[in-house]
């Protein structure tokens, strides 16, 4: 009986998909233009404009853990222009209120001053789920005579005179290009000048209007070198479609939920590249994102399968250097974190064992847990994940009381007892704890055994910042970076309905809960829990700091129009550089009677344990050694650390 409840549920959610699917494909298919799409927006009262203004108020006052970091370091006070903003409401009526519009640009701009892609005002329907685009893709290159702008990626079906991939812009609405990207740059909420620049460049063509205003002109003209060298220029409209869903209710009451470190600004942005370029890997996740699949399938021919085709793209890559794997992770905004690791687990095994490079450019996060259950596949070092910490205000510790018992599945009770005691010990922050179980963290073990490089860029945020600094923090391998810093974004961020629920959840709701319903849809995000390092950084903030590279490559012409390829060589020199180890373990099990062969490469000692209990340590030359273990029981667990110079370079774990 289950069997046939479980199909019959399956296809049905195959159904649906396909219809969500379909639907999203002839909404992307249709694009309505800019004016057209505004002549729908406007329709806030100015009641419903002071609640979301007090809501904010709140929310930064009492929720917001980067407020007093983002008031030195940017020397700005987005308190004081809330208020004044509201106290000016209370002179304006219907009749006098300002444009929409402005409102909603006010908002932005008060949120986007405090350089946080977590701290957000999510404009209301019509622009909740919409993207203002145009049907082209810019990216940015290196020479020796600078830097270039180069048309990357073109809509299917549109053209221009000598235009595609490979024409060099040099101008924007009659700006010199790489200044109207620094001006573009200045308006968004990029923690450094490298990521800045980059959320810049990205919102000259694209913005999901949930979180950026819709652009002020309703056409750009775009001057540019041809194909064939000639000068054009060409005037494109803004138009606006529909965007993909997102994977996660980030206002449900889930562990995924309070789990999250996501960038919604390039979470959006991704997206909507998959609805305007990628409608292939559309069609095979059926219109979710970042889905699961039943079967493995391949993208590009160079592909190896995936379950996750939105999240992964693993392939073989050849350099001069060597054959290695390159395994691009786009996203780790997914539901079920250990999944996401078992398939990162099952492509990188299916890849070259000499070398693997992991590539995390323009992911901006997703579930704190994916991100960190990941790194232990690649060290045999303990991971420890990186804590975080509230800012202590009453209504935080109102939440934390409500869920230290964890009555509703999101455990706060780490933290309560250090705010509970803030008031007497004057403590700005909660005690550190991570959000990411350390079981979780280290159950599986080191699955990869050869070198491993960190591509980052500057659009690298939250989880992927997370997941950066773990990798550098436990010195997993070398980090090679396109900017020479991550995103810089450290925390865990919750929106106002998620906040709203923990103080109704479980029932009976908080009659004084300060959290009002928000109109129209619109919403609001904070960052609510920081960062903090381990090991030698540890205490240290990622929030502003990010992860900087051990090396840099600029990326090439080549690079953007031939699938990396320089870049790739940059790592491949850095993989080669690096040591190779091998540790092979095999085990068979004779009655009571464990034996072990160790073969081993760049090791020379190995320890064994049994159920964590310490059973041997041998030194190892280049011959293969057999152990016996007397007294075994089937289905123990073996454990192999292998050292190099006294230092734990290898681990391996097995099943009696």
């Amino acid at each position: 009986m289950s069997e046939q409840r479980k199909t019959v549920t399956a296809a049905k959610r195959t159904t649906t998909a396909h219809k969500r699917t379909t639907r999203s494909t002839e909404e992307a298919a249709v694009a309505t233009p800019l004016p057209q799409f505004l002549q729908s927006a406007g329709n806030l009262t100015l009641g419903q404009r002071k609640l979301l203004v007090d809501q904010a108020l709140l929310m930064l006052e009492q929720n917001y853990v980067h407020l007093p970091l983002k008031a030195a370091m940017h020397a700005v006070n987005p308190l004081q222009r809330l208020r004044v903003m509201r106290a000016r409401m209370e002179r304006q009526t219907a009749e006098t209120m300002e444009a929409e519009w402005i409102f909603h640009r006010q908002m932005s701009s008060i949120l986007h001053s405090v350089r946080d892609l977590h701290t957000n005002y999510l404009l209301p329907v019509p622009f909740a789920g919409k993207i203002a685009f145009l049907p082209f893709m810019i990216e940015k290159c290196f020479d020796l005579t600078g830097e270039h702008y180069l048309v990357t990626r073109t809509v299917a079906g549109y053209t221009a005179p000598q235009f595609g991939a490979g024409a060099e812009v040099t101008h924007w609405n009659g700006t010199p290009i790489a200044r109207a990207v620094a001006l573009n740059g200045a308006q968004f909420a990029g923690s450094n000048d490298a990521a800045n620049l980059a959320r810049g460049l990205e919102s000259l063509t694209l913005r999901p209007l949930v979180i950026q205003s819709p652009p002020d002109e309703e056409w750009v003209t775009l001057s540019y070198v041809g194909l064939d060298g000639s000068k054009q220029e060409l005037r494109e409209q803004w138009k606006v479609t529909t965007n993909l869903p997102p994977m996660t209710d980030l206002d449900a009451l889930t562990e995924a939920s309070a789990s999250m470190g996501l960038d919604l600004d390039s979470d959006e942005k991704s997206r909507a590249r998959k609805v305007l370029y990628l409608q292939d890997v559309v069609a095979l996740e059926s219109g979710q994102s970042s889905a699961e699949l039943r079967a493995p399938v391949a993208v590009g021919q160079a592909d190896l399968p995936t379950t996750m085709p939105g999240v992964f793209r693993a392939r073989e890559v050849v350099t001069s250097h060597g054959t290695f794997g390159h395994l691009r992770i786009f996203t780790f905004s997914v539901t079920d974190p250990v999944a996401f690791r078992n398939e990162f687990v099952r492509l990188a095994a299916a890849l070259p064992q000499d070398g693997l490079i992991v590539d995390v450019r323009d992911n901006g996060g997703g579930h704190i847990y994916a991100s960190e259950f990941t790194l232990q596949t690649m060290t045999p070092r303990h991971i420890s994940p990186e804590p975080v910490q509230f800012i202590s205000t009453p209504i935080n510790l109102r939440i934390c009381r409500r869920h230290k018992d964890n009555p509703a599945g999101i455990d706060l009770g780490p933290w309560f007892d250090s705010l509970d005691l803030a008031t007497e010990t004057g403590a700005a922050y909660s005690a550190a704890k991570p959000i990411t179980p350390e079981d979780g963290a280290n159950d599986l073990g080191q699955t990869y055994y050869g070198p491993v490089v960190l591509i980052t860029d500057a659009r690298c945020y939250s989880a992927t910042d997370i997941f950066a600094a773990g990798f550098a923090d436990h010195e997993i391998g070398m980090i090679l970076g396109v900017d020479d810093n991550t995103g810089a974004g450290g925390a865990n961020v919750w929106t106002h309905g998620l906040l709203a629920t923990l103080l109704n959840e479980p029932p009976p709701p908080d009659p004084t809960s300060p959290y009002e319903a928000l109109p129209n849809g619109a919403n609001l995000r904070v960052a609510i829990r920081r960062t903090l390092r381990v090991g030698e950084l540890s205490g240290t903030p990622v929030e502003d700091l990010g992860v900087r590279p051990d090396a840099t490559h600029k990326l090439t012409r080549a690079d953007l129009l031939s699938g990396n390829v320089d870049l790739l060589e940059a790592a491949g020199g850095l993989l080669a550089a690096m040591p190779r180890r091998r540790l092979a373990v095999s085990t068979s099990l004779a009655g009571t009677t464990l034996r072990v062969r160790l073969q081993v490469d760049g090791i020379d000692r190995v320890d064994l344990y049994l159920d964590d209990r310490p059973i041997s340590s041998e030194d190892l030359t280049a011959a293969p050694l057999d152990i016996d273990i007397l007294d075994v029981a089937a289905g123990q667990r073996l454990r192999a650390d292998g050292y190099a110079g006294g230092e734990l370079v290898g681990s391996r774990r097995l099943l009696t």
